[in-house]
C-alpha cells in the first residue's frame, strides 16, 4: 500500500511539472499518443512472441532471457496505454530495455551459431536426396 502512495505521489509531481512546462494542449496528445504507442506494441507483441518462440527453440536464448523479454514488452506497453508521464516514462524504458537485450542476443550470441546452423542442416538434408522415378515393366496383375 505504501509502494501505491509513493507512486501516486511521484504521479502527481511529475505531470504537474511536465504538463506546466508544455501546456494543457500538448499533454492531452501526450497522452493520446503515448496510448496509441502502447496498442500498437500490443498489437504487435505476436510478431516479437513468435521471433522469441524461435530464438529458444534454436537455443539461441534461454527461458529466462524469454520470460523477461515478453514480460517487459507486455508491461511496457499497458504502462504506456496508463495516462500519466511517470507511467510513460517506465513504459518506454521496459520497451528500450528489451530492444536492447534483443539486440544485444540478436548480434553476441545468435551470430554463427543458431541460424546458420539451422539452415545449413536443412541445406544437408536435401542435398542426400535423390529423387528418383520407378516404372514398372510388368504389367499384368496376377
Amino acid at each position: 500500500m505504501i509502494y501505491f502512495v509513493v507512486y501516486l505521489f511521484l504521479e502527481v509531481l511529475i505531470s504537474v511539472n511536465i504538463s506546466s512546462a508544455i501546456g494543457g494542449l500538448a499533454t492531452f496528445f501526450e497522452i493520446l499518443l503515448s496510448a496509441f504507442f502502447g496498442i500498437t506494441i500490443l498489437l504487435n507483441f505476436r510478431k516479437s512472441l513468435v521471433e522469441n518462440m524461435h530464438a529458444v527453440s534454436y537455443s539461441c536464448i534461454d527461458l529466462e532471457q524469454f520470460q523477461r523479454l515478453n514480460l517487459f514488452t507486455i508491461l511496457g506497453g499497458i504502462l504506456l496505454i496508463i495516462p500519466g508521464f511517470l507511467t510513460d516514462i517506465l513504459g518506454a524504458l521496459m520497451q528500450f530495455t528489451a530492444l536492447t537485450t534483443m539486440a544485444v542476443n540478436r548480434f553476441h550470441i545468435k551470430t554463427g551459431s543458431c541460424k546458420a546452423d539451422y539452415k545449413q542442416n536443412n541445406i544437408k538434408k536435401d542435398s542426400d536426396v535423390i529423387d528418383v522415378e520407378v516404372i514398372s515393366d510388368n504389367t499384368s496383375i496376377k
